[in-house]
């Protein structure tokens, strides 16, 4: 913003400039010459200052529509991903294996439940009924994943597709164990470079997107959630396109 105020400013300083220059040192019969190479001058500068307000403008607007929509693609992924350890106790680096296990596999439906039986050691030693709590876990029925997380939606089988930007692009995910005070913790990433996402944008705004760091903003060069060096499934956008956890 603060450079587009010096370059309406320096618009103003210049046009101020050629019309005092043109009254005061140019002879009457060239004025009339000047005066349209002043005009096509200032237009001139005006369409630059134009395009350096309205350019910004329309990338922020693509840039924020785009990513919109990567990121219900990302959430998606985390989600499959999410159930995938849920049920096999560990992430997939494969959107093959990822499909089909939401295809085929089923969540166990359990209920908790507290209960109170004879403690056969105490009682024995003892000589005395002696009771102990337990905790019951009765299995209710099973749930299709499928079902659970997308309902009658089939759009799991494109998750892998970047919804927009350069045609054909895909996401890129891994998956593998983070070494954490000797305990191998299950992680993943899936992410999608800006370039990909912007690739027919601007190309100076994209090089300051891909800079950007900004609690408002996308951080880095790439839409991603999860991470390969934290345990985390958090994605990496601000509140203002949807909830990231």
């Amino acid at each position: 913003m603060l450079n587009i105020i010096l370059i309406a400013v320096a618009v103003i300083l210049v046009t101020v400039g050629l019309v005092k220059l043109v009254d005061k040192f140019i002879p009457t019969k060239f004025k009339p010459v000047l005066n349209i190479l002043l005009w096509i001058i200032i237009i001139f500068l005006g369409y630059q200052t134009y395009n350096s307000i309205y350019d910004p403008i329309q990338f922020n607007k693509v840039k924020q529509k785009r990513y919109a929509q990567v990121i219900e693609n990302l959430k998606d992924i985390r989600d499959a991903e999410l159930a995938h350890k849920q049920v096999t106790g560990k992430f997939t680096d494969s959107f093959d294996n990822l499909i089909k296990f939401i295809d085929t596999a089923q969540y166990t439906i359990t209920q908790r439940r507290d209960s109170t039986i004879i403690d056969a050691e105490l009682t024995r030693l003892y000589g005395v009924d002696t009771t102990k709590d337990i905790i019951i876990i009765d299995t209710l029925g099973f749930v299709a994943v499928r079902d659970s997380l997308f309902k009658n939606s089939d759009r799991y089988k494109s998750m892998m597709n970047v919804p927009v930007g350069k045609p054909g692009a895909k996401f890129e995910l891994k998956a593998g164990l983070l070494n954490q005070n000797d305990i191998k913790i299950p992680v993943f990433e899936a992410s999608v470079k800006k370039n990909v996402i912007l690739f027919d944008q601007d190309k100076d705004l994209l090089v300051q997107e891909n800079q950007v760091v900004s609690v408002d903003g996308v951080n880095g060069d790439a839409l991603k959630v999860g991470s390969m060096t934290e345990v985390k499934t958090g994605g990496n956008w601000p509140i203002t396109y949807g909830a990231n956890e």
